[in-house]
C-alpha cells in the first residue's frame, strides 16, 4: 500500500504590498501552495489586520504609502512575535539591516522568486512552531535555561521575549557552549541558507539577542565575539 506524503500543515499569511499586480500573483502562487492570505495595500491597514487576526507570518513591503514598512515592523514587533518577512526593492544593506534591527526576520529582496518567498515562509513558521528539527532537550547553562519544545529561554528566571529566529539562535549557541560558532554556521542551525545570507545580518541578530540577555555589548558576559571567527555562548564563568 502506498502511504500518502505528509504535506506542510496551512499557513496564514498577511501580505502587505501596495503593488496590486505583484500582491495578486504573490498570494495567487502561495494559495496554490497551501497559503492562506490576506492582503492589504497600506501600512496602517496593516497593522490594523494584525491586531485583529493571528498569522503565522507577515510580509511586508518597504515602500509602503503613509506608514512605510519600516515603521509598522516596528510598530508590529513592540506588540507581537510574528514572524516578519522584509520584501524590499532597496538593495542598500543598510535597509535590510534596519529591518533586521527593528525585528524581522528575514528579507527577501525584489524581484523574487515566489519559489523562494515559499521557502522562506515555511522556514520562519517552522522555527516559530518549534519544529525546525528532531525533539531535543532542554539546555542549561548557567542561569540560562533554553526550553526547545516550548521555544522559551530564561535567565536567572526572567523569561525572556525572543522572536523565532532568535530564539533558535540562541538555542544553537547554548547547546554548543563555550564552542565558536561561524556565522555561516549559525545560519545553517538556525534554519537558514548560508548562501543567501550577509555577514551582517547575523551581526543584528546577534546583537539583538545580546540586548536581550542583559549583555554590555562592550565587555559581554554570556554571548562573546571571536574576532574574525564568530561568536560563541560562555558560562557564568567563561
Amino acid at each position: 500500500m502506498i502511504q500518502p506524503v505528509p504535506s506542510e500543515p496551512l499557513v496564514t499569511a498577511l501580505l502587505v504590498e501596495d503593488d496590486v499586480r505583484l500582491a495578486a500573483l504573490t498570494a495567487e502562487y502561495l494559495e496554490g501552495h497551501g497559503v492562506v492570505v490576506t492582503r492589504v495595500a497600506d501600512g496602517a491597514r496593516g497593522l490594523e489586520e494584525a491586531a485583529r487576526h493571528r498569522h503565522d507570518v507577515v510580509l511586508l513591503d518597504l515602500m509602503l504609502p503613509g506608514k512605510d514598512g519600516l515603521e509598522v515592523c516596528r510598530e508590529l514587533r513592540s506588540r507581537s512575535d510574528v514572524p516578519i518577512i522584509i520584501l524590499t526593492a532597496r538593495g542598500e544593506e543598510a535597509d535590510r539591516v534596519m529591518g533586521l534591527e527593528l525585528g524581522a526576520d528575514d528579507y527577501l529582496p525584489k524581484p523574487f522568486s515566489p519559489r523562494e518567498l515559499l521557502a522562506r515562509i515555511r522556514a520562519v513558521v517552522r522555527r516559530a512552531r518549534g519544529r525546525a528539527g528532531p525533539p531535543v532537550q532542554v539546555v542549561q547553562v548557567g542561569d540560562l535555561l533554553v526550553d526547545p519544545a516550548a521555544r522559551k529561554a530564561s535567565l536567572a528566571g526572567r523569561e525572556l521575549e525572543l522572536t523565532g529566529y532568535e530564539f533558535s539562535l540562541l538555542y544553537a549557541l547554548a547547546s554548543r557552549a563555550g564552542r565558536v560558532l561561524s556565522r555561516e554556521q549559525l545560519i545553517e542551525l538556525a534554519g537558514g541558507n548560508p548562501e543567501e545570507a550577509f555577514d551582517r545580518s547575523v551581526d543584528v541578530h546577534v546583537s539583538r539577542l545580546r540586548s536581550k540577555l542583559g549583555d554590555d555589548p562592550k565587555h559581554p558576559r554570556l554571548l562573546k565575539t571571536v574576532r574574525g571567527a564568530g561568536y560563541l555562548l560562555a558560562g557564568e564563568g567563561g
